[in-house]
């Protein structure tokens, strides 16, 4: 036993995120201010769960200047302690040696789902240790308020705006390219949202757009060639396509053969990394084009990785250091089991229960609100099919078709699928 005084371990889940040596930098400031101990667990959940004590106790001195820098000085680990219930009780088992009185974990949807699960199972082990999660994903798709970020969004997408812009540039300069990027986000496109709108990207598409459960992959790749064409038309032959990562599971299933094998994580999700969906739809669009006489080049990249360990800028600096100072404080007063959250300049704890899913018991998933300003305003800005140019003769004639069938042929791209349902139930009736 370390001792008997409130002690604070702090366990880093998930991918890492610009601003979390920021967290732990306010944690470890404001615990110490009074009095309490820290303590940093290395690499999540991972080496707790098999009883191992390896961490470092976390004082002001050895932390001052970590706030600026990016990464994670207790790296990280996407190891889930929930999928066995041995594991869950060697990480309480192990935290209560350590005399850990409370656990401060920073990371994603699953790590807040982890969080909650090891305070439940200490209760039922007749311990305590109350949890504060504190909310990290540069794909700012926790369920915060609208408008409320999750640290490293912003620094991610800075540095991302930074490199569409590049290439924005590189494929002018060349005037017969186009880039297609594939933005992280597992789920939701705001990372691929944000920075396309940032830079000024021809197009972008993200999986909200689509209110189906399932699409064909022919209509990214139409929406996609529509934006070429379009672009072509007015003398430009080069561009930057945005698409989240995330579309990849609106991919109807009989389509996914086309992606390759399908590799999963520690909490079951498609490890994106592992498909090359870039190349994929490069080799799909160009034969389109090739059909329409348009010659160009075509380069996927994928950009996420890198900005994930990037120092934090200004933004996340000060919002980091505020959700580490607002955890510590949530846990003197007493309170457990909470997601800690920045809204109107002041802390706000969101229960746990409140942020679960109902029918997966998981935490949900923000997503883009394709109704907000925000999104309004990034469509606008880009270069792709709309529903009136279905009436445009010139554009039929760029696809080399009779201007009915040319209507005929994309008309899809725009039918609202909830109305055809509902007609569909109507002509039933």
């Amino acid at each position: 036993m370390i001792g008997i005084k409130n002690v604070i371990a702090i366990v880093c889940g998930g991918g890492p995120a610009p601003g979390i040596n920021s967290v732990i930098s306010g944690i470890v400031n404001e615990a110490t201010r009074h009095g309490w101990d820290v303590l940093g667990i290395y690499d999540g959940f991972s080496r707790i769960a098999r009883g191992e004590k390896n961490y470092i106790r976390l004082e002001p001195k050895n932390i001052s200047r970590i706030h600026l820098t990016g990464g994670c000085i207790l790296k990280m680990s996407r190891f889930n302690p929930t999928k066995k219930e041995s594991d869950l009780r060697t990480v309480v088992e192990t935290l209560t040696e350590l005399g850990v009185t409370h656990l401060v974990t920073i990371g994603g949807d699953d790590t807040a789902y982890s969080s909650a699960a090891v305070s439940d199972y200490a209760r039922r082990m007749g311990r305590t240790i109350n949890v504060v999660h504190v909310p990290k994903t540069i794909d700012n798709d926790l369920p915060l308020p609208e408008g409320v970020p999750t640290f490293g969004f912003e620094t991610a997408r800075a540095f991302a705006t930074t490199e569409i812009e590049n290439l924005m540039e590189d494929a002018r300069t060349t005037n017969n390219r186009w880039y297609f990027t594939i933005a992280m986000g597992r789920t939701a496109g705001h990372l691929a949202l944000g920075m396309g709108r940032s830079a000024g990207a021809a197009l972008t598409v993200i999986p909200e757009e689509f209110p189906e459960d399932k699409i064909p992959l022919q209509q990214v790749v139409d929406i996609i060639t529509g934006s070429i064409v379009k672009r072509y038309l007015t003398g430009k032959n080069y561009g930057v396509a945005v698409i989240a990562e995330g579309v990849i599971e609106k991919i109807a299933p009989e389509d996914f053969k086309k992606l390759g094998t399908v590799v999963t994580d520690e909490h079951g999700h498609i490890r994106y990394s592992e498909l090359d969906f870039g190349e994929i739809l490069k080799q799909a669009v160009l034969a389109e084009v090739k059909k329409l006489g348009i010659k160009l080049s075509v380069i996927d990249k994928e950009i996420g990785y890198e900005l994930r360990c990037t120092a934090p800028i200004a933004y996340d600096i000060d919002y980091a250091r505020s959700l580490g100072y607002s955890a510590v404080k949530f846990l003197m007063s007493g309170d457990s089991g909470a997601l800690i959250t920045i809204q109107d300049n002041k802390a706000v704890p969101m229960r746990f229960e409140d942020i679960k899913d109902p029918a997966t018991g998981k935490t949900m998933v923000r997503k883009v609100n394709t109704h907000s300003i925000h999104y309004k305003i990034a469509r606008g800005l880009m270069m792709r099919l709309e529903r009136e140019d279905l009436e445009d003769p010139g554009l039929a004639n760029a696809y080399r078709m009779e201007p009915q069938a040319f209507k005929e042929r994309y008309q899809y791209l725009f039918d609202d699928p909830e109305e055809l349902a509902a007609s569909a139930n109507t002509e039933k009736k």
